[in-house]
């Protein structure tokens, strides 16, 4: 299903998550409320089908983030979608996680630092080989930064400061999953909508706390 023409894509499926995920943290009605916002009232009664067709396009994703944002505030714009991205990826686990092998016993023994490089190198692929947006995973001494040169969240959008909180909710979760149940520090600290080369998300590889 292809509303906005664009040139990159997300697959439906993950569309979907995005607006279920949405959806699960503000309710359908205020869902509804910010889809009509910025003009997306074809998305508010029909979800995109559950396939990997790509057909989901950038600017959907940025456009929604964006009136979340604009609808409710900065502050607390950033917030839901932090929360929305978390949600997300729970649906993308489920979705994604067999076919990257997250799941396999050999990765689980992996030591802590290990399995945070490895497992944000597999979540990477998964955007790589099902998306049209690219990534990038550096490991730079304590930190492992999370580069995305094409990045669907802050697609045609200006800005002041880095808006890619969807992006930084799906790693908290990733995260929290891929450690067993710890939190990390996961700041994104350039932006494409900002006038950088690309948005870059940097990861302390020791938790919090």
């Amino acid at each position: 299903m292809t509303l906005t023409p664009t040139k990159y894509f997300y697959p439906n499926t993950m569309g979907r998550m995005i607006l279920m995920a949405t959806a699960d943290e503000l309710g359908d009605e205020n869902l509804a409320d910010v889809l009509r916002f910025v003009k997306l009232d074809e998305l508010i009664h029909t979800l995109p089908a559950a396939n990997g067709e790509r057909g989901f396009s950038f600017s959907l994703v940025s456009r929604t983030m964006e009136g979340i944002e604009r609808y409710y505030g900065a502050l607390a714009g950033r917030g839901i979608a932090l929360r929305v991205g978390r949600a997300t990826f729970k649906y993308g686990l489920r979705e994604f996680g067999p076919l990257v092998g997250v799941g396999d016993i050999a990765f689980r023994l992996l030591p802590l630092e290990a399995k945070i490089e490895t497992g944000m190198q597999m979540f990477a692929e998964v955007f790589n080989r099902y998306t049209d947006q690219r990534v990038r995973v550096e490991s730079r001494g304590e930190r492992v930064l999370w580069h995305i040169d094409r990045c669907p969240v802050c697609w045609e959008r200006r800005a002041e400061h880095p808006v890619c909180h969807l992006a930084v909710g799906v790693l908290q979760e990733a995260l929290y999953w891929v450690s067993g149940g710890k939190f990390f520090r996961v700041e994104e600290t350039n932006c494409i909508a900002q006038g950088d080369s690309a948005c870059t998300i940097v990861i302390d590889k020791e938790p919090l706390g």
